[in-house]
């Protein structure tokens, strides 16, 4: 179980990213508020905000302006933005440690799709943390003869899709009582599942996972299953019919999907096309469904024709 402690230190690590003045004020909240927090929001000419799991509040006299998210960006991109010009493009950076820090401004669009940001007016740091064993009450549920099935998990956004997914992706690859390790492949296109700093997973996601950072879904599929030959395939947010083609494709080679997906209720999948896809495609058995916030999160296992 994740102690408040531990909540609190993960905070902490995010305030380093903030310029002085920010830090102070960030880090005079109290130890119950800072291991509640989940991310610090700055927008220019606005009060520093910290998103709580009931909304946002504002820290006092804590204007934003322009040089702070200079600075914020300095310090995630270690003083070099163009090792990150790639992720920066694509709107957002993964710094040490694992936070994820998404950026908002003006976009260059190109013939290729966006080519950068300039002129930053907001960005958000996420506060990762591992909440290890938290896949554990629905594990059972989620295997046929000791095997994991295909299953894709449901919630409305900032529900716990991901720190769902990332601790059932943990269990499956290192093993437990209940099952062998499995050699999983994880999707991390935005970053926030292993949160890959220079190579290196900065958030637990098992001993037999590779993953795979950055890169498009429907073009990761393919290049793992040819180069290695995964048992698990784990996807986050699957939104576009090229990403339902990806399944089709991985669970035709043999491979077990786990996939997440935005939707409060399994009607509100099927009432999306891309919902109604994946669940048509007849890959995945089983769907978990988030539904509460922070303590009162609890998470239902249904079965899928």
């Amino acid at each position: 179980m994740m102690t408040e402690e531990y909540a609190a230190s993960r905070y902490e690590e995010a305030c380093a990213l903030l310029p002085g003045r920010l830090q102070t004020a960030a880090m005079a909240l109290p130890l119950p508020h800072k291991a509640r927090a989940e991310e610090l929001r700055l927008r220019i000419g606005r009060p520093m905000y910290i998103t709580f799991p009931e909304g946002e509040s504002p820290l006092p006299q804590t204007r934003v302006i322009r040089s702070d998210l200079e600075q914020v960006l300095d310090r995630a991109t270690e003083y070099s933005r163009y090792a990150a010009a790639e992720t920066i493009r694509r709107g957002y950076v993964t710094a040490s440690g694992g936070f994820r820090v998404g950026l908002c401004g003006t976009a260059l669009p190109g013939a290729e799709g966006n080519e950068g940001l300039r002129d930053i007016s907001s960005l958000a740091v996420r506060i990762p943390r591992v909440h290890e064993d938290t896949a554990l009450p629905v594990l059972p549920e989620l295997l046929e003869d000791g095997r994991p099935v295909s299953t894709l998990i449901l919630s409305p956004p900032g529900g716990g899709k991901t720190t769902l997914l990332r601790d059932l992706v943990r269990l499956l690859s290192q093993g437990t009582g209940l099952c062998p390790p499995c050699r999983v492949a994880l999707v991390d296109e935005r970053g926030e599942l292993a949160a890959v700093h220079r190579g290196r997973p900065q958030l637990e996601v098992g001993c037999h996972t590779d993953v795979m950072d950055a890169c498009p879904k429907h073009l990761a599929v393919p290049m793992l299953l040819r180069a290695m030959t995964p048992q698990v395939i784990a996807l986050d947010e699957v939104a576009l019919e090229a990403d339902v083609e990806a399944v089709r494709a991985a669970a035709g080679c043999g491979a077990v999907l786990l996939s997440t997906v935005h939707a409060a209720s399994r009607e509100e999948l099927t009432a999306r096309p891309v919902g109604r896809a994946l669940l048509s495609c007849g890959v995945f058995r089983r769907t978990v469904l988030i539904t509460g916030r922070g303590s009162s999160r609890s998470c239902r296992v249904e079965p899928l024709p």
